[in-house]
């Protein structure tokens, strides 16, 4: 009758490291797989923004300044107080061919800007060299766009 070999204590050893070394790799790679996917996730925030586009008549514009400088103000009941203060506006304006360009802007020799205030939008324009007399512009398209901010 032949005896089993004995196992060695190096032997022994090493048959329980293979053990928990395949044990742990089936542990390991799921938890590893885990920690990837949820390292790599990102939060998407979708923010809606509001365009409102609108009319200015050459009649809504203001002499500030013995014809050097003008306003018109433009309605806005969309932006309140937390508006106002938190979040950001935009002002585009087209001279009725619907290209729209950003303000401020100068514009053949005017410059246009503009301001918020809770419940209005105040368009300014005065000439570039900022001392010329100008005339106020013809009808313009105003684009305006509301942007939400997360805080």
């Amino acid at each position: 009758i032949k005896k089993a070999p004995v196992a060695t204590g190096a032997f022994f050893i090493s048959s329980i490291l293979k053990e928990i070394d395949r044990d742990m790799k089936r542990f390991m790679i799921p938890l590893l797989l885990i920690l990837l996917s949820v390292m790599s996730c990102t939060k998407e925030y979708i923010v809606p923004n509001r365009t409102i586009v609108t009319e200015l008549r050459s009649g809504n514009w203001v002499n500030t300044n013995g014809g050097r400088n003008y306003t018109a103000a433009i309605s806005m009941p969309e932006i309140d107080d937390f508006v106002n203060e938190n979040h950001g506006v935009l002002v585009y304006i087209s001279f009725g061919d619907r290209s729209f360009e950003q303000i401020p802007q100068v514009y053949s020799g005017v410059s246009y800007s503009y301001y918020t205030k809770p419940g209005q939008i105040v368009m300014e324009i005065q000439a570039s060299d900022g001392t010329s007399v100008i005339t106020p512009p013809g009808s313009m398209t105003v684009k305006i766009v509301l942007i939400e901010s997360l805080q």
